[in-house]
């Protein structure tokens, strides 16, 4: 089994960059997910829900996948952090709940209490101040990179030689910083299949 999972990115200050045309969105890697039938996790920010419940509602409804938690504002949960501005420690809690709360008014169904820290980054603090929500903290063992790659068959490859049994792949969903991913999805399926792995969902993964 391999999961193959997709952050949903989009932070609170990029609305106006939306409105200019930027798309933090991807339809085309969908279509492609359904088209090729991989279950997959996408990992959703609450504000990516607000600016595309559309999709996140058929996303959310679609049986294929599931819709885990990625925070709000994709603002980092520790620091430093790629840069991110941080969470403070007292609204973590609030910040996950409200992008749960984001998701599911856009009437997806397929919801469930997974959490991805915002770039991977996280420390004991964070880890107990959202220990009330009651999520399960995910990470990952395989790093695409395909955060603003421009070669999909490096994004491809890297993917290929990493996935061993029961391995978690981190890639995006986000047209605007990962242009790449639906191109190197066309190879990294039919590759991995041929290997003989069986794709799931990240709830399959965890019941074993």
């Amino acid at each position: 089994m391999v999961a193959l999972t997709f952050d949903a990115d989009m932070t609170a200050d990029q609305g106006r960059r939306a409105a200019g045309g930027e798309h933090f969105d991807n339809p085309g890697l969908i279509a492609s997910l359904r088209r090729l039938k991989v279950p997959s996790t996408v990992f959703m920010t609450g504000r990516w829900a607000q600016e595309y419940p559309d999709q996140a509602r058929s996303i959310g409804n679609d049986p294929l996948f599931e819709i885990a938690n990625h925070s709000f504002s994709h603002h980092a949960f520790s620091s430093p952090c790629y840069g991110l501005p941080t969470v403070a420690a007292e609204d973590m809690r609030a910040d996950v709940e409200r992008a749960f709360t984001a998701i599911r008014r856009t009437g997806a169904r397929h919801v469930v209490p997974y959490f991805r820290f915002p770039g991977g980054c996280y420390d004991d603090a964070s880890l107990k101040a959202l220990a009330p929500t009651g999520v399960t903290a995910v990470q990952w063992d395989v790093v695409s990179g395909d955060a603003f790659a421009t070669d999909a068959d490096a994004v491809a490859e890297q993917v290929l030689e990493g996935v061993r049994p029961g391995s978690l792949v981190v890639m995006h969903c986000t047209r605007s910083a990962a242009p790449v991913t639906d191109d190197a999805l066309r190879r990294i399926v039919p590759g991995l299949r041929e290997r003989g792995y069986r794709f799931v969902k990240v709830s399959e993964l965890m019941r074993g």
